[in-house]
């Protein structure tokens, strides 16, 4: 082992064989204040947004995981112009058909730009980390610059595991392959194994712990930085991963204290019905910056345009299976209205998902990495209704809905008892953080959930939509088997990563080849 400290994290070093956890350095030597880490800390441990993202495989400077959004059941195909083959979908083709090795575009392997990525920032924290240990000045700035690295490492972690490990069960996760753990900022000379989940989860915990007690009484100025309130919203989430359900309480009674409000869509939505064809008012937006309930974001917005709408993401559209989900519960549900744009060509109408962007200048909230009060309160909802404690549930669900629904419509619902109740938990889960990054991650951890276990099968149809003739071409269907005879709800390790480490990194199960199918 070269326990040699790297005091550099600008200059970044890439073997000729892509070598796992290259060591990142920039010349620290100069950062002599607490303000220089600061720095720093900005301009590499937090995900970037940079001006001219794109959709695109082996990025290192666009969207984060894009392609999290196409592999579930909100999402569909749809080419609202030029080729069936447009850009967004070239790039997540093969992760909206669940191949067998989704890094591959036009017969090329594409490096994993998103494990890269991840583990960059991290190495950059334990850099910064280090370097916190040899500054004196400043102390309570250190200690802030500290809480955030701490916070930033354990949700790279939680990213990581819930891409490329199966989700955490707690009757597996000690012998489950996580992803490896590296907390120091030398140079090991050693190949890398996995650590197992469990041992990847408590990093992730102990990480977040750590943050809230560095940042709690830590001035913080915006949500574009990790802050107290950040550390235990994100907590209670990696919690209930874990079905650690009185910690979940716990984490979001903290974070309920912290002042944030929901929004009451009745007051902020200037709506024309979707459904007859209008377009929704891009003077408001529900989920933005200075909203009430934002608490956290990192990253860009996959789905923002310069003009709103779905212009990253034109090829795909809301699902059927989606939209009929806000016609399950009676009161209008204004979250319809809020954040879709209909685009409505006789041919081959799609509905565009408008939800995270903002007109305003800097008021884009994140696709990927953002934490609201309303996933706070439905982690509340979901933890009471597991620990049997019903009648408290379903004052949460009124609490949250009360805000959604229209006002001289509203129907309070009739109460719930049991897997009745966990269904209503997941339907507002699911209709109140759509295309917010959440999808994916519950539908596995759904399947292996102890008390109230639910799998279903997925299916995407592909398209090619002709410039020429102005029509739609249905060419077939993929199905996502249930998550316990498919293997495609883990993301294969990098190539790269399983030759350069020589064995001694097990890559996840073999996803099959899929065969194409006719449905109608």
């Amino acid at each position: 082992m070269k326990n040699c400290i790297y005091v550099v994290l600008l200059l970044f070093f890439f073997s000729s064989c892509d070598s796992f956890l290259e060591e990142y350095s920039q010349d620290l030597t100069y950062a002599k204040t607490a303000s220089d880490l600061d720095e720093l800390l900005i301009g590499d441990g937090y995900m970037k947004i940079t001006e001219n993202s794109v959709i695109g495989l082996g990025s290192t400077d666009g969207y984060y995981f894009p392609w999290i959004h196409v592999m579930d059941d909100d999402i569909t195909q749809v080419e609202t112009g030029g080729n069936a083959d447009g850009s967004a979908f070239t790039a997540l083709a093969n992760f909206y058909l669940w191949a067998e090795y989704p890094y591959m575009q036009e017969g090329e392997e594409v490096s994993d730009g998103d494990w890269k990525r991840l583990y960059k920032h991290i190495s950059s924290l334990n850099v910064i980390l280090s370097k916190t240990e040899t500054i004196n000045d400043q102390p309570e700035e250190i200690e802030r610059i500290k809480g955030e690295c701490y916070f930033l490492r354990g949700v790279y972690y939680f990213y990581l595991a819930n891409i490329y490990a199966k989700p955490y069960s707690k009757s597996t996760a000690s012998t489950d392959l996580g992803v490896p753990l590296k907390t120091t900022e030398y140079i090991e000379d050693v190949y890398f194994q996995r650590n197992t989940l469990e041992e990847t989860y408590d990093r992730i915990v102990d990480d977040l712990t750590t943050a809230a007690r560095l940042l709690k009484g830590k001035e913080h100025k915006t949500v574009y930085r990790a802050g107290f309130h950040a550390a235990h919203a994100f907590l209670s989430r990696v919690y209930l991963y874990m079905e650690e359900y009185e910690k979940v309480l716990l984490s979001v009674d903290t974070v309920l204290q912290g002042g944030y409000a929901l929004l009451d869509y009745n007051e902020r939505l200037a709506l024309v019905n979707p459904e007859q064809g209008g377009t929704i008012s891009k003077e408001v937006s529900v989920t933005y910056k200075d909203s009430p309930e934002t608490i956290f974001s990192q990253g860009g917005n996959c789905f923002a345009s310069s003009t709103g709408g779905m212009m990253s993401m034109y090829n795909f559209s809301v699902s059927e299976d989606l939209l009929k989900m806000f016609n399950r519960e009676p009161g209008n549900d204004l979250r319809f209205g809020s954040w879709l744009g209909v685009y409505k060509d006789p041919n081959n109408p799609s509905y565009w998902v408008e939800k995270l962007a903002d007109e305003r200048e800097d008021g884009v909230v994140s696709s990927e990495c953002l934490v609201r009060l309303p996933e706070i309160l439905l982690n509340k909802a979901e933890a009471l209704a597991m620990l049997s404690r019903e009648d408290e549930v379903m004052n949460v669900i009124e609490e949250l809905r009360s805000k959604r629904m229209k006002q001289d419509t509203y129907v309070a619902l009739d109460r719930r008892t049991g897997e009745k109740l966990i269904e209503l938990i997941r339907d507002e889960r699911r209709r109140e953080l759509c295309f917010e990054g959440h999808r994916w991650f519950d539908l596995r951890r759904y399947a292996v959930n102890t008390k109230y276990p639910y799998t279903k099968k997925i299916i995407h149809d592909q398209y090619f939509y002709s410039s020429t003739t102005w029509t739609r071409e249905y060419l077939g269907s993929y199905e996502l088997k249930e998550y316990n005879s498919e293997p495609a709800y883990v993301i294969p390790i990098p190539r790269s990563v399983i030759e350069f480490n020589k064995g001694n990194m097990v890559d996840n199960a073999t996803r099959p080849q899929r065969e194409m199918f006719k449905r109608f």
